[in-house]
């Protein structure tokens, strides 16, 4: 049985903001402490022409999309891994006004694609998606952000030696020694810049019990606020914030369609905003269903069309896009959270603190919003992350790396495209037919004693498992479920750990998953969710 009895599972609705309305505010409250200084930087990296719509955003993901979402722990919020596509965006049209009126048309149409994956329930197409090319997608994102972050960090200019402006990832990180070489007098920015860094990076080694419950860019703000006006920041240029718009301000842009040049531009931001964004909020609630101590599954379709509602409203008011967020759901769940209503309190802590400390906000230096999304940065595309896809095995490592490589190069959808293929070759290397591209037949036999055999034939790869999963949540829950694996070739590591994931969400019911025939397979690495290949 369950260890989680249904009876102390969090009531929803109202019921459950009359129930736990004392243990839901703190864990929101504390959370929008970490979102603030996130999304004004979010938001700023991403050149867009306020930092307060980063917030605006914030605010909309809490106080509306808390209503209609389809999990219960997760922060809905500007995430750091759509930097790159709102930033490209805008520069692909023209920048300024004009690229942020566009990019704002090209949401609110990839939002509308979003709620029309939940309607027609893609959700589970998330599955489909290689988890090397995943991760190698983040570690992309995140060596991205450093590349360009570091320029603000340091008040360096991006024009290289013969003075035009740099924007490729890999341009920017070899011209960093020329820009510090020539860089103006700029001691008071990298003095902030580098203070911040180092509280993002330090503090967390510091195991003193009381800073572990103050969020990381608190910390940031409480040094860098004071110590930015002692050094004499005192505009843009030096690093603070300008608010020059309202709220009421941002409704009357005019985010018309007219100088669309190149449709085909239009068409791949679209596909990059749609895709990703609700690939990672998936991938996110999937995450957070794991950490929830009441074992509550999210509905992934109702989910995608929560936050492709909220991404309507963020694209006409002029805000940035949303996800769930994976560190500020973490924190969440973390700080004891028990129901929506605590992303609800995130959003409502939000909208008090730009209604009454935006004097306060204005005084944030740029340099240590930068020094946070360098740091979120670090996270994403962390030494561990390449140690552990080695781990796993050499033909996640290739897949993980060929990801990085061509969306530095090109762009993100470029990049994961190209982690998808590489998986297929490996894995027809490795012995998977055509024929078994996008199917695997998969036999399901009762036995007398209310036992369930699963035998799946051929192989079970990321490309054809969304039908394996199919087959297994289709099982009657509380029973004894034996997977047989003897009859395939190949097994590879997404569809090992689609096993894992089945077996831990099937037992916590209940249930019992065996895996079997995998005596006769090799695995390509000691990890124990290696890919594996028979003959």
């Amino acid at each position: 049985m369950s260890t989680i009895s249904k009876i102390n599972v969090p009531k929803d609705g109202i019921e459950g903001l009359k129930e736990n309305f004392g243990k839901d505010f703190l864990p929101g409250f504390m959370v929008s402490l970490l979102a603030l200084p996130l999304s004004l930087g979010i938001a700023k990296a991403s050149d867009f022409p306020n930092p307060m719509y980063g917030v605006l955003t914030a605010i909309i993901g809490g106080i509306v999309v808390s209503l209609l979402s389809g999990s219960r722990l997760t922060i809905k919020g500007p995430a750091a891994g759509l930097i790159v596509i709102v930033a490209g965006s805008i520069a692909d049209f023209g920048g300024g006004e004009t690229g942020w009126h566009l990019t704002l048309g090209v949401i609110i149409v990839a939002s509308v694609v979003q709620v029309l994956f939940g309607f027609f329930k893609l959700g589970k197409l998330s599955d489909f998606f290689p988890l090397s090319a995943v991760h190698g997608m983040l570690a992309a994102i995140g060596l991205i952000i450093i590349s360009k972050q570091s320029y603000i960090l340091l008040g360096l200019s991006t024009k290289g030696a013969d003075g035009n402006t740099i924007s490729s990832p890999f341009a920017l990180l070899g011209n960093l020694p020329y820009a510090i070489s020539h860089a103006s007098n700029n001691g008071a920015i990298v003095t902030v810049g580098l203070v911040a860094l180092a509280i993002v990076l330090l503090v967390p080694m510091i195991k003193v019990p009381f800073l572990k419950k103050i969020p990381i860019p608190m910390i940031v703000l409480l040094v860098v606020i004071p110590l930015g006006s002692y050094l004499g920041l005192k505009d843009m240029k030096g690093g603070l914030l300008k608010f020059d718009k309202s709220f009421i301000d941002i409704l009357d842009y005019n985010a018309s369609f007219e100088g669309v040049k190149n449709i085909s531009v239009f068409v791949k931001y679209v596909v990059l905003f749609a895709i990703i964004g609700s690939l990672e909020s998936l991938l996110t609630a999937k995450a957070v269903d794991m950490l929830d101590p009441f074992r509550r599954k999210s509905d992934f379709d109702k989910d995608i069309i929560a936050v492709g509602a909220g991404n309507i409203l963020c694209g006409v008011l002029g805000g940035l896009p949303m996800i769930s967020e994976v560190a500020r759901s973490s924190a969440n769940v973390n700080n004891g959270a028990r129901t929506r209503w605590a992303n609800f309190f995130h959003g409502f802590s939000l909208l008090l603190f730009m209604l009454f400390l935006t004097p306060v906000i204005q005084m944030i230096p740029n340099a240590a919003l930068a020094a946070l999304l360098i740091g979120v940065g670090i996270k994403l595309a962390h030494p561990k992350e390449f140690i552990h896809a080695l781990h796993i095995g050499k033909e996640q490592f290739l897949i993980f790396v060929v990801t990085i490589f061509f969306t530095l190069f090109e762009d993100l959808l470029v990049g994961i495209a190209a982690g998808i293929v590489t998986e297929l070759v490996i894995n027809i290397v490795n012995g998977k037919k055509l024929s078994a591209m996008f199917k695997a037949p998969t036999k399901v036999e009762e036995s007398e004693f209310n036992e369930y055999y699963v035998h799946i034939y051929d192989a079970a790869v990321f490309s054809n498992f969304l039908g394996i999963k199919t087959a297994l949540n289709k099982l009657p829950k509380e029973r004894n479920v034996v997977i047989n694996l003897a009859n395939t070739k190949l097994v590879d590591h997404s569809a090992m750990e689609g096993f894992h994931l089945f077996k831990h969400d099937y037992e916590e019911q209940g249930g019992k998953v065996t895996l079997t025939g995998l005596e006769n397979h090799t695995p390509l690495s000691s990890h124990e969710l290696a890919a594996r290949k028979q003959g």
